[in-house]
C-alpha cells in the first residue's frame, strides 16, 4: 500500500475513534435527581427502572413528604423534578418559581386504613375521636396527605391532632405502624392500602373530597430540562407509566400517547410569525421534541383542514393559531376552546412620506393608485378587509386599483418596501420591523382589529404537550408587545362554537 495512503487511513481511523469516544460520553445524560413523595415509591421505582431501560437515562430518588421536600427543594436549589402528592404543594413551588411545566399523572383519595376486617368497626371521621383508638397522622406540615386530614377535620383539627397517638413525616411510616399493629387506625392515601396486605380502607364523604392530583413538576435549577420532561411523559403516558401505576393500585390520569421525541404539528396564521417563531424554537429545545409549523393564510389553512377529512390523518394540527376569531368557526368542532392571546390593528400601509396622500379607504379609489391585499378566500385579513370595504361601500371602487392579492401581508409589505405598490391594508404588526420606510394609518371602521385565538385540539394524541406550549406562549408575553401586539392572554377561555361572524362579514 501507498505509505501516504497507509498514513491517512490511519489518521481516518484514530479521528473517527475518538469522534465515537466524544459522540458516546456526549450521548450518555447524567442522572436525573427527582425530588419524590415517600407515599409514591414503589410504582414511581419501577416507573424509573422501565424508564432507564428504554431511554437509557439513570434516575435517583430523593424520599421524603411533600413539605419536607419543598424545603429541601428551596434550600439546595438543585435538582430536575419535583413528585408531589398533591396541588397545594405544586402550588407552593409555582408561586417560589423553584417549579415550571406541571404534568398531573395519577389521583389519590384519602382513606380511612384499618387492619383487614375492620376489627374496631370504624364507619365515621367521629370514630376517629374515640378515646381508645390508637391513631396515626401524618404531620401536615411535613406530608401532602396530613394536609388533607386536616382540611377535611376543619375545625376540629386540633382536637383531633391532641388525641393522635403518633404522628410522623410521611404516610408510609404510618402505614407501616398500622401493619405492625402499633396503631389501631391511620389515615392514608388508597392506593397505598395496595402495597400492604393486611390493610384495608374505609372512604367516608370528609375523606372523599379531598381528592388529590399527583404532579410531577420541573425544576427550575434543571439543567436537563428535555430529560427530565422526557421522565414526566413517559411516567403520564398511559401505555407506560400510567399501565404501572394502573397495577399498583393507583387511579392514572392519561397523558400524551408516548413517543421518544414527539413531533407536535402547529397551523398558524401568518400575522403571528413575527411573535412566535423564536418562542417555538425555545420551547422545542427545552422539551426535546419536534415542531412542524405550517404558516400560511388561515383560508389556506382551514381548507387544508377540510381536505384532510378527519383528525385521524397523522399529519392534522395539534394546535391552531388563528388570525382572527371569524377563522375559528370552521374547525370549531375539531378545536373546541379557544383562547385569545393578542390584538393587533389593520390599517393602510403607504411609503415614508405618503406621496400619494393616502389615509383613508376612500383614498385607495384615488386614479393611478397601485394597492396591493390579502386574498380574500386565502387569508383572514383578506376576508375581514373584503368586510370592511364593502360595509363601507367602497369594495368595487378600491378593487379596481388592486395590483396584487396574496395569501399573507407580509408579503404586501415587501412590496410596498420595493416601491411595487403605493398603498396595502395590512395588521399594524406588520410594519413593525423597518417602520423608518413606512407609515401606518389606522382604518376608521369598528372591524378594523384583528384577535388572535389559540386553540387545542379535542383529540390530540399530544394535547398535554400542546396546552404545554400555550403556556409556554402565554409565560412570554413581553415578546409578543415586542412584536407590537396588544395583549389578551389574561382573559378567560371562550367555546369555540360560540364565535359568532359580525355582520358586517357575513355575506360579504
Amino acid at each position: 500500500m501507498n505509505p501516504l495512503l497507509r498514513r491517512i487511513l490511519t489518521l481516518s481511523a484514530i479521528l473517527s475513534f475518538v469522534g465515537c469516544g466524544n459522540q458516546t460520553a456526549q450521548q450518555s445524560p447524567p442522572a436525573l435527581t427527582i425530588y419524590c413523595a415517600a407515599g409514591l415509591r414503589n410504582p414511581l421505582e419501577s416507573v424509573a427502572a422501565a424508564f432507564q431501560e428504554e431511554c437509557g437515562i439513570k434516575v435517583q430518588f430523593q424520599f421524603g413528604g411533600s413539605g419536607t421536600l419543598l424545603s429541601q427543594i428551596k434550600v439546595s436549589r438543585s435538582g430536575d423534578l419535583l413528585i408531589a402528592a398533591d396541588d397545594s404543594s405544586i402550588d407552593i413551588a409555582r408561586k417560589a418559581e423553584t417549579a415550571i411545566e406541571v404534568i398531573p399523572f395519577a389521583t389519590q383519595t384519602p382513606v380511612i386504613a384499618v387492619k383487614t376486617g375492620n376489627p374496631k368497626s370504624l364507619k365515621t371521621f367521629s370514630d376517629l375521636f374515640a378515646p381508645a383508638l390508637r391513631l396515626a397522622l401524618a404531620n401536615p406540615e411535613a406530608a401532602s396527605i396530613g394536609k388533607s386530614v386536616r382540611k377535611a377535620a376543619a375545625d376540629r383539627w386540633e382536637a383531633l391532632a391532641t388525641k393522635t397517638t403518633v404522628m410522623k413525616p410521611t404516610v408510609t411510616e404510618i402505614a407501616a405502624d398500622l401493619s405492625l399493629g402499633a396503631v389501631d387506625a391511620a389515615v392514608i392515601w388508597d392506593s397505598l392500602t395496595t402495597q400492604f396486605s393486611d390493610l384495608e380502607g374505609i372512604h367516608i364523604p370528609e375523606l372523599d373530597a379531598q381528592t388529590e392530583r399527583a404532579s410531577a413538576a420541573v425544576l427550575s435549577a434543571s439543567t436537563h430540562p428535555a430529560d427530565a420532561l422526557k421522565f414526566a411523559r413517559f411516567l403520564a403516558a398511559p401505555e407506560k407509566g400510567g399501565a404501572i401505576l394502573a397495577t399498583a393500585g393507583y387511579k392514572p390520569i392519561s397523558g400524551d400517547r408516548w413517543s421518544p421525541k414527539p413531533e407536535l404539528t402547529l397551523y398558524s396564521g401568518g400575522v403571528n410569525r413575527p411573535a412566535v417563531e423564536a418562542l417555538l424554537t425555545r420551547f422545542a429545545t427545552r422539551e426535546g421534541i419536534g415542531i412542524t409549523t405550517v404558516i400560511n393564510g388561515c383560508g389556506v389553512l382551514c381548507a387544508t383542514m377540510k381536505t384532510m377529512g378527519s383528525t385521524e390523518n397523522p399529519k392534522y394540527p395539534d394546535a391552531y393559531y388563528a388570525c382572527d376569531l371569524c377563522f375559528v368557526p370552521p374547525v370549531a368542532e375539531q378545536f373546541p376552546e379557544s383562547i385569545l392571546l393578542t390584538e393587533t390593528e389593520i390599517g393602510i400601509v403607504v411609503r415614508e412620506g405618503n406621496p400619494k396622500g393616502i389615509r383613508t379607504l376612500a383614498d385607495l379609489a384615488q386614479p393611478n393608485v397601485r394597492v396591493g391585499l390579502c386574498n380574500a378566500e386565502q387569508s383572514t385579513l383578506g376576508y375581514m378587509t373584503r368586510g370592511i370595504l364593502k360595509s363601507s361601500g367602497l369594495w368595487e371602487s378600491v378593487h379596481k386599483n388592486v395590483v396584487v392579492e396574496v395569501p399573507t401581508a407580509d408579503f404586501l409589505v415587501n412590496q410596498m418596501r420595493a416601491g411595487a405598490l403605493d398603498a396595502a391594508i395590512v395588521y399594524s404588526v406588520n410594519t413593525k420591523a423597518g417602520s423608518a420606510q413606512l407609515e401606518f394609518h389606522p382604518i376608521l371602521h369598528a372591524g378594523a382589529k384583528a384577535i388572535q385565538p389559540f386553540a387545542v385540539r379535542g383529540d390530540s394524541p399530544n394535547r398535554q404537550l400542546a396546552l404545554r406550549l400555550l403556556d409556554y406562549l402565554k409565560n412570554n408575553r413581553s415578546e409578543f408587545e415586542k412584536a407590537g401586539f396588544k395583549w389578551r392572554g389574561n382573559e378567560a377561555p371562550i367555546e369555540s362554537k360560540s364565535i359568532e361572524i359580525p355582520s358586517w362579514l357575513k355575506d360579504k
